[in-house]
């Protein structure tokens, strides 16, 4: 090899399996070598790929980065590289570079730690490694670290957090970590969170090459299943990640989708997710076995006459979203005429409006003495819930619990649940819960306000609430009520929804606005109750 590659001035390299038989022979260039594509034939995450690399170098190098981003991206067992003579073409020192399983005690050091290991440079006649035990006792090793951290989270996605932006880090990194309480209320292991600023989104796989080699390493260190990207990805940008790492690719609409197809408990709200879930996924599929709903149509019967198996997927999937949207069109109707009789009683309504994990339901089962489902998760609530309460001074109401809200909703949710916020659009006020513990709290209050603005509820009068000033010490609570008089000029209070004593004077604040807005109710609920 070291004097063909000095009589050619090209690289050369072999691909040897554990036999010693030469699987593969590659010829590249003096600076170069490029090895063959496996096609990404998936390798098992605790074996390697079962061939070892040895290729010349003529520029008196050492392995390079190129190299070992080759090792740990196809599995290699070894990379050896040969230093030439380029006199007389006789081979010099042979420096070798072998994967290795990781020791690290946490995540964080597991992320930074090298995923290879350098063997000792030595003349090609002076190499003494038992090189199949070496790899054998790696492989033991991998799949025991594998069964044991799998031991700990056993039957729990684990995926590597990814955001990559034009603008502000900072900002970034806020949106990640609203994307890890995300991926934390799905039911999924964080292992790692990456942000790479760029002057531009790489219109195929929205990270740079290097950085794309980088996170895959980082991958299959970690033993990730999945990629969650923070951001909204195309069909084309979906399929590019997938070829490229073969980890399931899911972006924050898929996430939020999900966590509602986990949490949906009534009929309706079973339905509303189903149809956001077809309309996100219609645009997605694609011809091939990957596609996503080839499960629809399978085997004889499943096609019609000059019509291809993708075109027969996607006009099923639209008859079902035409089929889904006229149940949840049938179901607000209900709702509609449900509405019409709360009306015709006379009876204030106030909805609980806010971001998401805010502690609406909480405030409600507080206010109403109720055991509507709260938890602290994102999107607990996705079924709307109604009760009377009776407020200071006599005054009866309906209060409404809805679904919360969060920034860069997907817009399919927000069509799918149409029937549902409804519920916000005939309401007489609106109050607007938020976690005032919450580090985010100022750009969650904008988030809400925006989607009530593009919902145009925003004319209905609404009350803000600061809740779990509990949590909060007397200086912050009161830098915060000071940021929130300066950025906005609605009435607010502070409560904390676990203390009910905390309650009285944001029940009194209620009855004043609705006293003030809404005379006429007054007048009309003292008549029936007169009669």
């Amino acid at each position: 090899m070291s004097e063909l590659s000095n009589e050619t001035g090209r690289q050369i390299g072999v691909l040897i399996d554990r036999k010693g038989k030469v699987e593969y022979v590659m010829v590249g260039s003096a600076k170069g070598i490029e090895l063959p594509d496996f096609g990404r034939a998936r390798v098992s995450e605790d074996r390697f790929r079962g061939l070892r690399c040895v290729h010349t170098n003529l520029q008196g190098e050492k392995l390079t980065q190129d190299d070992l981003t080759d090792l740990a991206l196809l599995r290699l067992d070894l990379m050896s590289t040969i230093q030439v003579d380029r006199k007389t073409g006789l081979p010099g020192l042979v420096y070798s570079a072998h994967l290795v399983p990781s020791t690290a005690a946490t995540l964080e050091q597991e992320a930074q730690s090298l995923p290879y290991e350098y063997l000792e440079p030595a003349q090609p006649s002076q190499l003494d490694t038992n090189f199949i035990e070496l790899v054998e006792s790696l492989e033991n090793e991998m799949a025991r670290i594998r069964l044991t951290s799998r031991n700990k989270t056993p039957g729990r996605d684990r995926a590597i957090l990814v955001a990559v932006t034009t603008g502000d880090v900072d900002d970034a990194a806020e949106s990640l970590a609203e994307l890890k309480e995300l991926s934390e209320s799905a039911d999924v292991v964080i292992l790692d969170t990456i942000i790479q600023r760029r002057p531009q989104i790489d219109p195929r796989t929205l990270l740079g090459k290097g950085k794309l080699e980088d996170l895959l390493i980082r991958s299959m260190r970690l033993g990730a299943d999945m990629l969650i990207f923070d951001a909204e990805l195309s069909p084309a940008q979906v399929r590019s990640l997938n070829e490229a790492t073969e980890l399931k690719i899911i972006d924050r609409p898929q996430l939020i989708l999900d966590i509602f197809a986990q949490r949906a408990q009534s009929r309706e709200g079973k339905l509303q997710v189903e149809l956001a879930q077809l309309k996100y996924l219609l645009p997605r599929l694609i011809m091939g076995q990957n596609s996503a709903f080839s499960r629809l149509a399978g085997g004889i019967g499943g096609r019609g006459p000059g019509e291809t198996k993708l075109e027969t997927d996607r006009r099923r999937v639209r008859d079902k979203i035409a089929q889904l949207e006229r149940q949840v069109d049938g179901l607000g109707r209900q709702r509609q005429e449900r509405r019409k009789n709360r009306v015709q009683k006379h009876l204030p309504i106030i909805s609980l409006v806010g971001y998401t994990n805010a502690g609406k339901s909480t405030l409600l089962n507080s206010l109403t003495q109720s055991e509507v489902y709260a938890e602290k998760k994102m999107f607990a609530t996705l079924d709307p819930t109604s009760r009377r309460l009776r407020l200071p001074y006599d005054q009866e109401v309906i209060i409404n619990d809805t679904v919360g809200f969060i920034r860069d909703l997907p817009e399919a949710l927000v069509s799918a649940f149409r029937a549902t916020l409804e519920e916000i659009a005939d309401s007489d006020l609106l109050i607007h819960v938020v976690d005032a513990s919450n580090p985010r709290v100022l750009q969650q209050i904008a988030s809400v306000e925006k989607i009530i603005a593009d919902l145009e509820y925003d004319k209905i009068p609404q009350l803000l609430v600061l809740n779990k000033t509990d949590l909060l010490s007397r200086a912050e609570r009161e830098t915060l009520e000071r940021q929130l008089s300066l950025d906005s000029d609605r009435v607010g209070v502070s409560i904390s929804a676990i203390r009910r004593d905390s309650l009285t004077p944001m029940l009194e604040r209620i009855g004043t606005m609705i006293s003030v807005e809404m005379p006429e109710y007054l007048a009309m609920s003292a008549n029936v109750e007169a009669q």
